[in-house]
Formats: structure tokens, C-alpha cells, sequence
């Protein structure tokens, strides 16, 4: 009887991956084609791997009526490493948000183990299936229910459990601002 010889499996490339390519370009094409509600999104310099997204301020937060420009970047090896999010709106304000606008969120950390914060379980972090829709409702749920937990801005954190009047104060001042960038 004669052996089938098998195809070499293909490795993924360091240098820009179809396969994470494509994908990028179906889960753009679907969420242009059919947007999730409180979000737009569109390319940046054509570049797959950079997109600008706006989204809405939740409903019945402090954040609600504002529009908050974000980029989100992705990694040549995606799906491989999470991308990276960040609002451009100067001064978001947010415990889970750095001053210089990162977003920080275990949806978007690298899936190994982190002494610094042993609060975060495995299975929060990033996962090869998730999709942008899931990190977008991801962050959109972050905006509402911050994680106090690993506060990226800790005067923010602190100010929210401690002042929450002020914090919303603060907040709604960045609705106006954003709403004037428009």
C-alpha cells in the first residue's frame, strides 16, 4: 500500500502574518458592514493595522452623550498578541486608563503570569478568538464598571471611590470637550 506523504505544516511568519491580515480585514469589513451599537470604526492611513474608532459613552454612566476618539493598534502577529488601545481625547479620565490614554484592561494582556498583579486570572487575558467586537463591548463595560482592583490612573481610582461627585464633574467636562473636538 502506498503512503500519503504529507504537506509541512506552514509555520506563521514573524513579518506580518496573512493570516492575521485576513482576519483583520473580515472582522473590519463585518464591523463596517453590520456596526455594533455606540461605536464606528475606519482605517487609518488605509493601514489594517491601525484603526481609529469613535465610540459613544455609555448610557446612564457619567460618560454618556460623549464621543471619544480611540486608535487601536494592532501587532504583525495577530491574533497571536493582543493590540493595543488607546483614547486620544487629552485628559481621559478613567482608573483604568493610563494619563497618556492606554487602556488598561486584562482583555488586553499578554496571557502569561504576572506577579505585579496576581488578581488578574488567566482566563481574563488575551485569547487568539477574541474578536475587536468583544474588546470594544469589553471596554465599553470597563467605562461602566471600573476595576479597582489594578487602577492604571490611581488619583482617578482614588477620586471615584472617594469623591465620586467631583470624579463626575470631571467627567462630564470631558463630554463637553469631546463633543467640541466634533
Amino acid at each position: 500500500s502506498k503512503v500519503k506523504k504529507l504537506r509541512p505544516v506552514r509555520r506563521m511568519s514573524k513579518g506580518g502574518d496573512d493570516f492575521g491580515k485576513a482576519l483583520l480585514m473580515n472582522q473590519y469589513k463585518q464591523l463596517t458592514k453590520n456596526p455594533i451599537d455606540g461605536f464606528s470604526v475606519g482605517l487609518i492611513d488605509d493601514n489594517i493595522y491601525n484603526w481609529r474608532i469613535i465610540m459613544n459613552g455609555p448610557e446612564d454612566t457619567p460618560y454618556e452623550g460623549g464621543l471619544f476618539p480611540c486608535i487601536m493598534t494592532f501587532p504583525s502577529n495577530y491574533p497571536n498578541s493582543p493590540p493595543q488601545m488607546r483614547f486620544t481625547t487629552p485628559g481621559f479620565w478613567h482608573p483604568n486608563v493610563y494619563v497618556d490614554g492606554r487602556v488598561c484592561i486584562s482583555i488586553l494582556h499578554e496571557p502569561r503570569e504576572d506577579i505585579f498583579n496576581e488578581a488578574e486570572l488567566m482566563s481574563e487575558k488575551w485569547r487568539p478568538i477574541l474578536s475587536v467586537e468583544a474588546i470594544l463591548i469589553s471596554v465599553q463595560s470597563m467605562l461602566s464598571t471600573p476595576n479597582f482592583s489594578s487602577p492604571a490612573n490611581v488619583q482617578a481610582s482614588v477620586e471615584l471611590q472617594r469623591d465620586p461627585t467631583a470624579y463626575r464633574r470631571k467627567i462630564r467636562a470631558l463630554v463637553r470637550r469631546s463633543l467640541e473636538e466634533f
